[in-house]
C-alpha cells in the first residue's frame, strides 16, 4: 500500500484553476522532488494535500485513508507535516519554543528536540535564540525541525532552498540526505533542477498546474526534465500539429 496517492486533484484560486488534474503517489521512506517554474502550482499542490488549501475535485489517500476532508490538523495527527514556502516561524518565540509547538499533533516518536538538535548540528548553540533573529539557513533548519518533531510519516517541504547561500544550501542537503535513513517520505518542491535531481529517486515536473514529465530520476535526463520544465515539449507538440 502506498503512503500517499493524489488521484486526479483540482484546486483553484478563485476563477483561476492552480492544479489540474494531479495524480501522484510516494511510496514510505521515498524522496520526490516536485519540479516547475514560478506558477506551475507546486506550492499550490504542497498545500492541498496538506489540508492547507480546499479540494476543487479529486481527493487524496493517506495511509489507505480518503482524507479529502480532513482539516490540517488532522491529516497532522495521521502523520503528514508541512514546511511551508517562508518557513512562518514565530519570531519572538525561540528556538526550542517553535520546535515545542509541534508537540500539539499528539504524535510520539524518535524525534525530540535533542534529536533535532543532533539532525541540525547548526542549531544547537541558537536553541534559545528568538526565531526572528536567526539566519535563513538557521529558520530553513528550524522550519524543518519544527515538522520532524511531529514524528511524521510523510514531510512536505516547499521551496527547500529558496533565498539560501549556496554553501547554506549545501549543509542542508547534507541534514536533509541524512533523514532519509530515518524512514521518513519526503515531497521536495524545489526549483534548483540539479540539485533537486541529485536527491530524489523520483522527479515529477509541473507545468501549467499539470503533471507535465514524471519517473525514476535516473531514467530522466536533465534535458527532458528542462524541456518539460520551460513547455518546450508541450510547445513542440503543438506546433507539429498545426
Amino acid at each position: 500500500m502506498r503512503l500517499l496517492s493524489v488521484e486526479k486533484l483540482e484546486a483553484r484560486h478563485g476563477q483561476l484553476q492552480a492544479v489540474r488534474g494531479v495524480s501522484l503517489g510516494i511510496e514510505r521512506g521515498e524522496t520526490v522532488a516536485l519540479v516547475g517554474a514560478n506558477g506551475a502550482g507546486k506550492t499550490t499542490l504542497l498545500r492541498t494535500i496538506a489540508g492547507a488549501h480546499p479540494i476543487a475535485a479529486g481527493r487524496v489517500v493517506f495511509k489507505g485513508e480518503d482524507i479529502s476532508s480532513r482539516s490540517p490538523h488532522a491529516r497532522a495527527a495521521l502523520g503528514m507535516a508541512l514546511v511551508p514556502e517562508g518557513r512562518r516561524l514565530f519570531a519572538r518565540l525561540t528556538v526550542e519554543e517553535n520546535l515545542l509547538l509541534a508537540r500539539s499533533a499528539g504524535r510520539t516518536g524518535a524525534w525530540t528536540i535533542d534529536a533535532v538538535m543532533e539532525a541540525f548540528p547548526n542549531l544547537k548553540a541558537r536553541r534559545r535564540a528568538l526565531a526572528g533573529t536567526l539566519s535563513g539557513g538557521e529558520q530553513q533548519a528550524t522550519a524543518i525541525g519544527r515538522a520532524l518533531m511531529m514524528n511524521p510519516e510523510l514531510l512536505l517541504l516547499d521551496e527547500v532552498s529558496l533565498g539560501l547561500s549556496p554553501l547554506i544550501v549545501d549543509r542542508l542537503y547534507a541534514q536533509l540526505e541524512a533523514l532519509k535513513s530515518s524512514g521518513v517520505a519526503m515531497l521536495m518542491v524545489e526549483q534548483d533542477l540539479k540539485r533537486a535531481m541529485a536527491a530524489a529517486s523520483r522527479t515529477i515536473c509541473m507545468l501549467e498546474g499539470a503533471v507535465a514529465i514524471e519517473g525514476p530520476t535516473a531514467a530522466l535526463t536533465r534535458e527532458e526534465v528542462t524541456e518539460a520544465y520551460f513547455g518546450l515539449n508541450k510547445a513542440r507538440a503543438e506546433a507539429l500539429s498545426r
